[in-house]
């Protein structure tokens, strides 16, 4: 278990998805003939203007927003995500210059599959509770890549979490202790230079998925003294409905715990933005007092796990910015062939 010498907390948080949707049996009206179940409702796709750049400022804003400090103050600047737009050139440094923290300010790119936005948490965690800075911004964002017609075009999505670090008594709620967990289990993968990930077929549930979160989550809950029937809420990464709601149960965890971040069935996998928007959507209807329990996870593989405490602050900072509910129910569904054109399924000539 891990805890800074400084206590520290989220003094602001964010999120952001983007408006426009595509049914999962419309996908599956492409590829099956509208044959066979769908692991989602609907996933969020990115507008042609949109990218994982801009939906990090968007969230940071909100971010900003709540916690009512001056980008002035914020020492860095960190984006995890697998689908950075850029291979040499970091989204962190467009990030800060769009908030306006730019020149002094530490940018950085993150990278752990659908954890790196909680890599940059724990970083940034570090950051605050050494002293080196006051506020520090962790961000999660993606707009997932997909082989048309792969199972994973079902739910790869768009979103993004912003979470603002910064002194515990400042805080809408304390981060009490976190641990991380990785092992070497190769579920999935993307080689340099090719445009959609692949599977590791068998790896990718019990092996990776489970074990993992299942480990990092016990190991807190154990260094704790605490059982899941001492958190309010949870949130586990959701590549889909089923998995979340599955290890939820294992760890002991009921539906109404995951209920307020369980937000794959609508949205689908926004990979590095899953659980840090499905805590942003918890922190919207949490009150002061109530615990939260949240795992991320990433392939390759491994898990971080965190348990917050939400304090008295969240009551008049939360609706500074609009609530995640906001964002998912502003909709605009397209068809495929829209889906296809934006997110660059057809290469032209």
């Amino acid at each position: 278990m891990m805890k800074p010498e400084r206590p520290v907390g989220l003094i602001g948080y964010g999120a952001y998805v983007p408006r426009y949707r595509i049914a999962a049996r419309e996908i599956a009206r492409i590829w099956t003939d509208g044959q066979g179940g769908v692991p989602v409702d609907a996933k969020s796709v990115p507008g042609p203007d949109e990218d994982t750049i801009t939906l990090s400022i968007e969230a940071a804003r909100n971010a900003l927003a709540r916690a009512g400090v001056t980008i002035e103050q914020v020492s860095a600047v960190w984006v995890g995500s697998e689908s950075h737009p850029y291979s040499v050139k970091p989204s962190g440094t467009i990030v800060a210059e769009a908030l306006g923290a730019t020149p002094w300010v530490s940018a950085a790119d993150f990278e752990f599959a659908c954890k790196a936005g909680s890599e940059a948490l724990t970083a940034a965690m570090a950051l605050v509770g050494s002293g080196m800075a006051t506020y520090a911004m962790a961000i999660g964002a993606d707009t997932a890549q997909s082989r048309p017609s792969d199972a994973l075009e079902y739910t790869a999505s768009a979103g993004a979490g912003a979470l603002l670090i910064g002194p515990a008594e400042e805080s809408v709620a304390t981060i009490d202790a976190t641990v991380s967990y990785v092992s070497d289990t190769p579920d999935f993968f993307r080689r340099a230079d090719r445009p959609y990930p692949v599977h590791g077929n068998r790896f990718t549930g019990e092996p990776a998925y489970f074990h993992q979160i299942q480990s990092a989550a016990q190991r807190l809950m154990s260094d704790l003294g605490k059982t899941a029937k001492d958190f309010t809420y949870a949130i586990f990464h959701q590549p889909n409905a089923k998995f979340p709601q599955a290890v939820a149960k294992r760890l002991g965890f009921s539906d109404s715990q995951i209920a307020p971040g369980l937000l794959s069935p609508q949205i689908g996998n926004t990979y590095s933005g899953a659980a840090m928007v499905g805590l942003c959507a918890t922190l919207d209807v949490a009150q002061p007092g109530e615990t939260i329990f949240i795992t991320t996870y990433g392939s390759g593989a491994g898990s971080d796990a965190y348990a917050l405490t939400v304090t008295e602050q969240i009551l008049e900072r939360r609706n500074r910015a609009p609530l995640t509910e906001a964002y998912l129910k502003r909709q605009v569904f397209i068809d495929y062939a829209v889906y296809a054109k934006w997110i660059g399924k057809l290469v032209m000539g």
